[in-house]
């Protein structure tokens, strides 16, 4: 396993230096293999393609990090170390948030962050009911995706115009605070 892991660094460092140079969707395997010096037949032995790479950069370098965090209910703590990891690969991430189409980065995050908050919902959640029953593990790690997929891909497309901290502020007031409070100033105790 340590050496799957070796590799799979190394094919992901060279992924990322040449996204630097190159949009992601011309970047070739054989790019990449060439880079990191190993043949293809490695690559394909790891992912099946670059987008599958991708996913394992997202899910592996940035929150398989934060999952302890999250796990022990530290939500702002995890998000910075989220965003202070994005913060430091700044190049590499606004070249990926370029990638659209099928396989954009945004579903790709969205899913590797849905995947991860469905599987601590359904560790939470066990004997737990919601108010809601429509209110399921899978709907709720779905929102929360979005959500903060939305805010972070803005954020990099901004190229990070706020600090990692103050993007956690942002959005734990987002999260905190009802629409009709953000939209018209109406204070939560005026709302039903």
């Amino acid at each position: 396993m340590q050496g799957m892991n070796a590799t799979n660094t190394l094919l992901a460092k060279s992924f990322k230096e040449l996204a630097l140079k190159h949009p992601i969707e011309k970047i070739t395997i054989k790019q990449i293999t060439d880079k990191a010096g190993v043949i293809r037949p490695t690559f394909y032995n790891h992912f099946q393609d670059k987008y599958e790479l991708l996913e394992w950069i997202i899910s592996t370098e940035l929150l398989e990090p934060v999952r302890p965090l999250i796990e022990n209910q530290m939500i702002n703590e995890a998000l910075l170390l989220l965003f202070m990891n994005i913060e430091k690969e700044q190049d590499f991430y606004i070249q990926a948030v370029r990638l659209e189409g099928q396989n954009s980065f945004e579903s790709i995050a969205r899913s590797c962050v849905q995947k991860i908050l469905l599987e601590i919902v359904k560790v939470n959640a066990k004997e737990k009911m919601h108010k809601f029953s429509w209110l399921t593990p899978e709907r709720i790690a779905e929102y929360y995706a979005q959500s903060m997929c939305s805010v972070v891909i803005v954020w990099i497309k901004s190229k990070m115009a706020v600090s990692a901290k103050e993007l956690v502020e942002i959005y734990d007031y987002m999260l905190n605070h009802s629409v009709a409070e953000i939209l018209f100033g109406v204070p939560n105790d005026n709302i039903m």
